[in-house]
């Protein structure tokens, strides 16, 4: 591992993945479509059949012992479930003393004092909180740094999650949870409501593939409008709101069943569970 040389520029840093879920997936694709080669990217991965799967569809080397991964890395990216951080992060201590490629963690509700713990002081670690949209380039992430992280670290982190959607630092790391109740959760609010407008179809009479289509396309739709629009979405919606009109008859039946407190409820709800999920890990393994 390069502790003390020339810093890598990001287009040519070297990145190890510990993990090889979907996550890693999205972001080692993105990765390869931007240009950098297979051998400047490993992956740690327990599973032979992942191994064997990440080896045949990015061409990228793999490895089974994490530490034989990382070596050389430039840029260390734990894309592990947070229930098994401690242990991977605890075997990595040893491997990681004196090097000082940029941590980063894409595990919900972990914060970075409790990596340091594990790890030890001095490393420069950012925290992530990305998405699963990021598996078809439409991700949306959060990102805060240590005050180990420099410049050009930044900016790696930087271009290999935006490399898989839109990318967003938080100066207050408290305000990751929230980060992770509104983007890193939001996509499942979502297809939940899609869910809720199919059914409804069904029943007042579309054929499910009809309603099916129609519900996905027409939220694909509004979410381009909105991407790319400079309105915000309170403006896009008054303008297809005609008073007195069908969409305004709606409106008001999510009004009157208290829509927008449901939504907080239900944001401060996930934003809760992320900190009682950095509690869970202070208790230990």
């Amino acid at each position: 591992m390069s502790a003390k040389s020339e810093p890598a520029t990001p287009a040519h840093a070297r990145i190890a993945f510990i993990g090889g879920g979907n996550m890693a997936r999205s972001l080692i694709g993105a990765q390869l479509a931007r240009g950098v080669p297979p051998a400047a990217i490993t992956v740690a991965e327990p599973r032979a059949e992942a191994r064997e799967a990440l080896a045949r569809e990015f061409g990228v080397p793999t490895f089974s012992d994490n530490a034989a991964a990382i070596a050389a890395a430039d840029c260390v990216v734990l894309a592990v479930k947070p229930q098994v951080m401690h242990a991977v992060c605890a075997a990595l201590a040893g491997p990681l003393r004196g090097a000082n490629p940029l941590l980063i963690s894409i595990a919900a509700g972990v914060r970075i004092a409790q990596l340091e713990r594990l790890l030890g002081d001095g490393h420069a670690i950012v925290r992530c909180m990305p998405n699963t949209p990021a598996l078809v380039g439409a991700g949306a992430a959060g990102l805060y740094a240590n005050r180990n992280v420099d410049a050009g670290q930044r900016a790696l982190a930087e271009r290999l999650l935006d490399a898989a959607g839109i990318v967003r630092w938080i100066d207050d790391e408290a305000q990751m949870d929230t980060v992770t109740a509104l983007s890193g959760s939001g996509p499942a609010y979502f297809f939940l409501l899609v869910e809720a407008m199919e059914d409804a179809a069904v029943q007042l009479g579309l054929p499910r593939d009809t309603a099916r289509a129609l519900a996905a396309q027409t939220c694909l739709g509004a979410g381009h409008m909105l991407a790319d629009s400079t309105e915000t979405a309170t403006e896009l919606r008054k303008r297809v709101t005609s008073p007195h009109g069908t969409t305004a008859a709606a409106l008001d039946v999510f009004e009157q069943g208290g829509f927008r407190a449901l939504v907080e409820r239900a944001l401060d709800a996930a934003r809760r569970r992320g900190a009682e999920m950095s509690a869970e890990m202070d208790a230990g393994p």
